[in-house]
């Protein structure tokens, strides 16, 4: 991959990263659900009206929107609406990055190297770390939502691989018109019409849960989702997503100084092998 798209993927990154805090600042407020709905619903209007259709094939668009728009998100903010501390779902997420190797290689027939299996099952083993430490002082379930929401993202990248759109930006923009009904219809049955009606009515005094939420529309959504979108349509899946690693280097550190987070050293340790074995991957496709 070029200099230059190693630096779009590192900016991406950090983006997603500093993401987290914007998300734990918008879950404050509203439900996740109905969250949810409104940062795809900002962009799915002006998109029905101002951006062509994306020459894909429909069910690419759709299976994108269900795993990558959908699926991830949902069981990420329920998970850190149930607990997942912002910092430590950053690092859990990274489940995305082996996932996508793996699926790849079955998927899509990538090759993937003695060290690029390496990489893989270091990724994993430090996954079971964290997720071991969760088991002995919180809760595991968030920890578990949290990893499926990896595979959603992984599934999100290899659709974005196959669909292969000629415009990067068209394709995100569409993501984002599928899932505002059924996730609007999911927080009603839910999340229900009160928590809805009193998350909207107070919503003008919630400044930072409303900045939040523009946050991650704009900037994370159609921005950093747009340039990603636009990479795994240029490079094999297992040579982008691998750069997802220094987003929970950027979410720990942030949420270290905004939330005042901190992990345990079982924690940081498990965190250290996910970052160890998502770059050993990585640096397996650059050198060959």
């Amino acid at each position: 991959m070029p200099v230059r798209h190693q630096l779009v993927a590192a900016f991406v990154a950090v983006v997603w990263g500093i993401n987290f805090i914007a998300v734990h600042a918008s879950l404050e407020h509203y439900p996740p659900l109905l969250l949810l709905a409104l940062r795809w619903l900002i962009l799915a209007v002006p998109t029905l009206i101002f951006v062509p259709r994306p020459k894909v094939a429909l069910r690419y668009l759709l299976i994108y929107a269900l795993t990558l728009g959908t699926m991830e998100f949902v069981l990420l903010y329920w998970a850190m609406a149930i607990g997942m501390p912002a910092g430590l779902a950053s690092l859990v997420l990274q489940s995305s990055a082996p996932l996508t190797v793996i699926l790849g290689a079955i998927f899509m027939r990538e090759r993937l190297s003695g060290v690029g299996v390496l990489g893989v099952v270091i990724s994993a083993l430090g996954l079971t770390v964290v997720g071991l430490d969760r088991g002995l002082s919180a809760s595991l379930w968030p920890f578990v939502l949290t990893v499926l929401g990896g595979l959603g993202w992984a599934l999100g990248n290899l659709a974005a691989r196959a669909a292969r759109p000629d415009n990067a930006f068209h394709f995100t923009m569409w993501m984002t018109t599928i899932p505002p009904l059924p996730l609007l219809a999911m927080s009603w049955v839910y999340e229900g019409p009160d928590r809805i009606s009193q998350a909207l009515s107070t919503a003008p005094s919630a400044l930072s849960a409303n900045l939040g939420l523009l946050f991650t529309s704009l900037i994370s959504s159609l921005f950093a989702t747009t340039l990603w979108s636009w990479l795994m349509a240029r490079h094999p899946a297992s040579v982008v997503a691998p750069w997802s690693m220094a987003v929970p280097v950027v979410g720990l550190a942030t949420a270290w100084l905004i939330l005042d987070e901190s992990v345990s050293w079982l924690a940081a340790a498990g965190c250290a092998l996910v970052i160890v074995g998502v770059l050993s991957t990585s640096v397996r496709r650059r050198t060959t």
